[in-house]
């Protein structure tokens, strides 16, 4: 068993993926594992064509090819509420908005689709959409909103101070209407490749279980390379960590079931989703 080639590890390359991967990849070993940094949208599509065979991927992207991956228990990028950097940023009142036009980014489906989901079922509204790369300013030059998502919308939301736009987090937003919070990403394996070679994959999820677990015991790590690498300040960090979640649980499982149920009701899905997750056999040894 096993592959007679390094397994590639796939990792969205935002800050909010951080946890998961911090300390994962000193315990890879580089003879056979290979980490691929990209953003969420060329994740998806690699893992689709077989060109990665783990990674970390929005969770439209998972639910649209779910028959042919499986996920890694409990792990995730999750919000209950406020998530901070899905946000949607208004030149114009609410109400115009509802009727124009929203500006959204090229770099990840779940958050599209949440925007869908939001403005057709809570709204009760059909606004015209256009898709372009992620410039705030050249989105509002062409539609009355725009939706932002990771690092580059956390950038936008400390500029808007002098801007002044009415800005909605659309991870708030769902915690409002439905009750649950929302998650954004998750970690998948192809299903040949945990069949193949399911000790390589035990090892994957070992090391971002544990990566997991450290940093969120102590985060300064994290707010320390977020304020070298992206700027802000320590404060800012510390609690963009605190407010995110990073387990899969029975909540967490629930508020996405909630969203695939509500995209395929809108037919931005074509399919039901039933999530498969990989059994860790090197754990059931250990527990026996």
């Amino acid at each position: 068993m096993g592959l007679n080639r390094p397994i590639t590890v796939g990792r969205i390359d935002y800050a909010n993926v951080w946890p998961i991967f911090h300390y994962a990849e000193q315990q890879l070993p580089q003879e056979r594992f290979r980490i691929e940094k990209r953003v969420p949208a060329a994740l998806n599509k690699a893992l689709r064509q077989g060109e990665v065979d783990i990674t970390s991927m929005s969770s439209y992207a998972y639910a649209e090819n779910a028959s042919d991956y499986l996920l890694l228990p409990n792990l995730s990028v999750s919000a209950k509420g406020r998530v901070n950097s899905i946000l949607l940023f208004l030149k114009k009142p609410l109400e115009e908005v509802l009727k124009g036009r929203i500006a959204m980014t090229a770099t990840s489906a779940t958050s599209v689709n949440l925007l869908k989901i939001l403005m057709k079922l809570y709204y009760n509204s059909e606004p015209s959409y256009v898709t372009m790369e992620p410039n705030l300013d050249e989105m509002l030059a062409e539609a009355d909103a725009a939706l932002l998502i990771g690092d580059t919308a956390i950038h936008a939301s400390w500029a808007n101070k002098e801007r002044g736009l009415t800005v909605i987090d659309l991870g708030e937003l769902w915690r409002n209407w439905t009750g649950y919070g929302m998650t954004f990403a998750l970690v998948a394996v192809r299903k040949e490749i945990a069949a193949a070679d399911p000790e390589a994959v035990s090892t994957v999820l070992h090391a971002l279980t544990e990566s997991k677990e450290r940093s969120l015991s102590n985060l300064q790590p994290l707010v320390d390379k977020a304020c070298a690498l992206l700027g802000g300040d320590a404060a800012y960090w510390s609690r963009y960590f605190k407010e995110l979640h990073y387990n899969f649980g029975t909540d967490e499982q629930a508020g996405l079931t909630l969203y695939f149920d509500y995209a395929h009701q809108l037919g931005l899905l074509p399919h039901e989703v039933q999530m498969q997750f990989f059994t860790d056999h090197a754990a059931l040894k250990v527990n026996k």
